[in-house]
């Protein structure tokens, strides 16, 4: 293939741009904010499966205090009618007198079992409630660190963005000064090489895979035509022409 010099040196301004839009797409997408706003909705997520579970149990301990405290007012209820009959000497027989007598005493510790239960409920309940206001406390203070990374990002990605731009308008300029078969050319060899389809040939050496080129390559190469595209033999890269070239 041949292309004016020139054009072929204006393949080293693209290559530079391209590198420079590879470059920009990586850091777009391996941003720090990025991984930091990952790890952020993870531990939000988690917070918020522990809040639903502790709202759960808080939901389960009021259940258990109300019906705690259903199952203690009619026993209360009870020991107290016995005690008014007892007291105002409604119950003559000394056989039935003994018998509300243990009755009282048994209502007595029947609602000594059930004041400590309704108690031991009462404490778990005023513990999942505080530990539910902690995660609900924590996973608000994680929305509002999620919420500014996600700023940092955008307006990290919006630079990002905007340099983009400036790049491909640059390259639409520089495009224009290369033929379309050279440009073509370049396409294709930079889709192979990992983005890098053309490198300088300075001293001797190709600038695309650092090599050092042989004697008789050296001498191909200076034997060619300055219209001449050359070739890497090594990386097969294009290979420009520069004023140390070393031919």
């Amino acid at each position: 293939m041949k292309a004016a010099p020139d054009a072929q040196l204006r393949l080293l301004d693209l290559q530079a741009v391209d590198t420079a839009v590879a470059q920009l797409k990586h850091r777009r997408a391996s941003l720090p904010e990025t991984a930091k706003i990952k790890a952020a909705q993870a531990e939000r997520s988690a917070l918020s499966e522990q809040v639903v579970a502790v709202r759960t149990r808080v939901s389960d301990l009021e259940v258990e205090q109300a019906r705690s405290e259903s199952d203690l007012e009619p026993v209360k209820a009870r020991r107290e009618r016995n005690q008014k009959r007892v007291d105002a000497g409604e119950i003559s027989d000394p056989r039935a007198l003994r018998s509300m007598l243990d009755e009282i005493e048994h209502l007595g510790r029947r609602i000594g079992d059930l004041e400590d239960a309704q108690l031991e409920v009462m404490e778990r309940l005023e513990a999942s409630q505080g530990e539910l206001a902690e995660l609900t406390e924590r996973r608000a203070a994680d929305d509002v660190t999620l919420r500014e990374l996600l700023a940092q990002r955008d307006a990290a990605v919006g630079a990002i963005d905007a340099e983009l731009a400036e790049r491909a308008t640059e390259r639409d300029v520089i495009a224009r000064d290369i033929p379309t078969p050279l440009l073509d050319l370049y396409a294709k060899v930079a889709g192979k090489s990992g983005g890098l389809g053309a490198a300088p040939l300075r001293q001797g050496r190709c600038g695309g895979c650092q090599l050092e080129l042989t004697h008789a390559d050296l001498a191909s190469y200076r034997a060619a035509a300055p219209d001449e595209v050359l070739r890497c033999e090594e990386c097969n890269r294009i290979l420009v022409r520069t004023p140390d070239s070393g031919l």
